[in-house]
């Protein structure tokens, strides 16, 4: 429990951290913490990623897409475990999970009526969101790269200590 608490609080510092930091729309570690925490770490780790989010959101503040955006968080760590075999897979996976966040935060945007509830109105909520999602995928391949070359650094150095001890 106690090593649940330490890897609670540094994905609540790393999560936080990118989202208090001013930056561009949707340039944060999120997406990429969403898989990686479960991918890397297990999927029992996805309700810690979650009270982090949560816990960001009373200071940042809650709006009309709080829940698609923590249901995107929780669908993107469940589909971890298909992805985390090896370097490869977890960027794809991480990709992957761009793709559904931006999924179903769009549709959240068009289901709160920001469009109107037509089937044009559900393409041009799409279609006006790319900008967005561009930023996404760059933050996610940035943080992704960051977070592998952690994992890599880490897991030889464990390696390592346990050869010559």
């Amino acid at each position: 429990m106690k090593l649940y608490i330490k890897i609670f609080f540094g994905i609540f510092l790393a999560l936080s951290a990118s989202r208090f930091i001013p930056h561009p729309p949707n340039f944060t570690s999120l997406l990429a913490l969403s898989f990686y925490v479960p991918a890397l770490l297990g999927r029992k780790y996805i309700f810690a990623l979650l009270l982090s989010f949560v816990i960001t959101d009373l200071f940042i503040g809650f709006h009309a897409l709080t829940f698609f955006t923590w249901g995107a968080v929780v669908i993107i760590g469940v589909t971890t475990k298909y992805f985390s075999n090896k370097f490869t897979t977890r960027l794809m996976g991480a990709f992957l999970g761009t793709i559904i966040f931006f999924i179903i935060t769009n549709f959240g945007v068009w289901a709160i009526g920001s469009y109107g509830y037509t089937f044009e109105g559900l393409i041009t909520c799409y279609v006006l969101a790319i900008p967005f999602y561009a930023y996404s995928l760059i933050s996610t391949i940035l943080f992704s790269s960051i977070i592998e070359i952690i994992y890599k650094i880490t897991n030889n150095n464990i390696k390592s200590f346990k050869i010559n001890t």
